[in-house]
């Protein structure tokens, strides 16, 4: 029961903080994206509370990047292994762009395991049709980071890691070919 309701309470706070937010190029919710994400790590993670970080991350894991939720709200509605959670998955912005990904990936590694999972889940999903305004070169350069994050992370769950595998080898070929 605790779960679930934890769950809820995570999905209610997402679904506040991204209103009016949407998949990027589409009018789709933005809360689709974080329920896809939150599915993949439920999907490997079966219904144990021993996971619940995992799935409570994977829910909040864009707030603090992507809305105006603090820190401090995040860390008193779910306590401080979520914030530490939403902290390592959020992007450095005050980081060099090319040294962002490196830095999340370290600082993930530095959490619990389940902290990757939602990682490489975010990934999986974001691995679908590039947005029409997404050059060939931004394109390869996803591939790419999609495959640093396969190899840094992917150990942490086999399941997660296949699939990211499929998805980064099904994402859109290089230079048409």
């Amino acid at each position: 029961m605790w779960l679930s309701h934890c769950i809820q309470r995570a999905l209610r706070l997402a679904a506040e903080a991204h209103e009016g937010q949407h998949v990027p190029g589409t009018k789709l919710p933005y809360l689709l994206h974080v329920t896809q994400v939150a599915a993949e790590v439920m999907a490997v993670a079966g219904g144990t509370e021993d996971n619940t970080l995992a799935v409570l991350c994977a829910l909040l894991h864009d707030t603090l990047e992507d809305t105006p939720l603090s820190p401090e709200a995040l860390e008193r509605a779910f306590g401080p292994a979520v914030l530490a959670g939403v902290q390592a998955l959020t992007k450095n912005e005050a980081l060099p762009k090319d040294q962002r990904m490196a830095d999340s990936l370290q600082r993930i590694l530095a959490q619990p395991s389940q902290i990757a999972w939602v990682k490489l889940a975010d990934r999986i999903t974001n691995l679908q049709t590039p947005p029409t305004h997404w050059s060939a070169e931004k394109i390869a350069a996803y591939r790419i980071e999609a495959q640093q994050i396969h190899t840094a992370l992917g150990e942490a769950n086999v399941a997660l890691a296949a699939h990211l595998a499929e998805k980064i080898a099904a994402y859109p070929p290089l230079c048409g070919g």
